[in-house]
């Protein structure tokens, strides 16, 4: 090769390069959830996993060369909050959302975003209607369903626990509703007695009612459906008032601070969370990450949350482009490699595979998988 053909190719590489720079852009992305509330303990979750690979993969020089910014959005798990939060993220031309966390948020919100032409990855909002209750192009999860969770619960309590009498409780919102629901139905088909399915009230301080309502009726096993903060008082006062049941719930309840409400009423629990990606020596680089901003990689949304950011800066380097129509289709034609294992969607926007793992809680918030 002649050097004056070499001084030319060089000069196109250096041209190409410069023209790639020049087209690069700063990608906001939104991470919406509860900073502040009841269970903010779910979206700093969320919010570590998501810093941590922007961090990562801005150091690594971009999706695409495109560098990610975190927005942050704080709807207090408050649908009403949420719908304003979403609001602001289209008023702000933001076109990349990480969240939100709760169901009864995330599906108002989902909306806008769909209406919106706005990408959004939801790491923890299960419940199905986000999904199924309308076409979506532009909405995702990187998390299972409660029509998954739900029956890995229900299948977990009828071979393995075998109850004689069983208390399905929920706290009457769209997520602890809709799991609760699920198990009740698959409990039922296998003839195994729901002696109460009852609604309680999130928030309220004494569930003295429902309680008595445990003991009368002989129950021996409750499922419940909604977070660690009614979660913890239910099975705190139930063992105060002699209820000897054992206690399950879903990943809503799985949070070191159902321990600090119980006490130890929490020794026993059962609960279904994603399976521990912390602990899958694959991702041991990705914990340091993690553990070098002084974050905590243990919960079940931190990888999920990862994988959402990775997957959006997957989709924009394969597809070449930032702009958001181009990305959901990118996303909805590929498979992606993530922290939580491979990830391919379906026409809806759902994972076409995940699995639900039932643990034992411990008295000193930690768990072990339950035999």
């Amino acid at each position: 090769m002649t050097l004056s053909r070499l001084t030319s190719i060089s000069l196109a590489a250096v041209l190409a390069t410069l023209g790639a720079a020049a087209n690069a852009e700063t990608v906001k992305i939104a991470i919406a959830g509860p900073m502040s509330g009841a269970v903010a303990q779910y979206g700093d979750m969320v919010k570590a996993g998501a810093l941590t690979a922007i961090e990562q993969i801005n150091a690594a020089g971009g999706a695409g060369g495109n560098k990610f910014e975190a927005v942050m959005m704080d709807d207090a798990c408050e649908p009403k909050q949420a719908v304003a939060v979403a609001n602001k993220i289209v008023s702000q031309g933001i076109k990349y959302v990480i969240g939100h966390v709760c169901s009864g948020s995330t599906i108002p919100a989902s909306d806008i975003y769909e209406n919106e032409g706005i990408v959004m990855v939801t790491p923890s909002a299960t419940a199905p209607q986000l999904t199924e209750a309308k076409k979506r192009k532009f909405i995702f999860r990187t998390i299972g369903r409660d029509d998954q969770q739900g029956p890995a619960a229900a299948q977990y309590i009828i071979s393995k626990v075998k109850p004689k009498k069983v208390a399905v409780l929920h706290d009457k919102q769209s997520y602890g509703q809709g799991i609760a629901t699920s198990v009740k139905r698959d409990l039922e088909a296998a003839k195994i007695p729901v002696a109460l399915f009852e609604g309680i009230n999130a928030g309220d301080s004494d569930y003295s009612a429902v309680i008595t309502k445990l003991k009368s009726q002989g129950v021996d096993f409750v499922y419940f459906g909604g977070y660690h903060p009614e979660m913890g008082l239910l099975m705190r006062q139930a063992r105060e008032q002699g209820v000897k049941a054992t206690f399950m719930g879903p990943e809503g309840v799985g949070n070191k601070d159902v321990t600090a409400i119980a006490g130890p009423a929490s020794e026993g629990m059962l609960v279904t969370l994603p399976a521990d990606f912390s602990a899958d020596p694959a991702n041991a680089g990705l914990v340091k990450a993690f553990a070098d901003k002084k974050r905590d990689a243990n919960g079940p949304f931190q990888m999920p949350s990862y994988a959402a950011v990775k997957i959006l800066g997957d989709a924009i380097a394969g597809a070449k482009s930032t702009d958001p129509t181009k990305v959901a289709a990118y996303m909805h034609k590929n498979a992606f490699q993530t922290p939580i294992g491979k990830v391919e969607y379906d026409d809806k926007g759902d994972l076409k595979s995940f699995k639900f793992v039932v643990y034992t809680w411990h008295k000193d918030a930690s768990k072990t998988a339950a035999n």
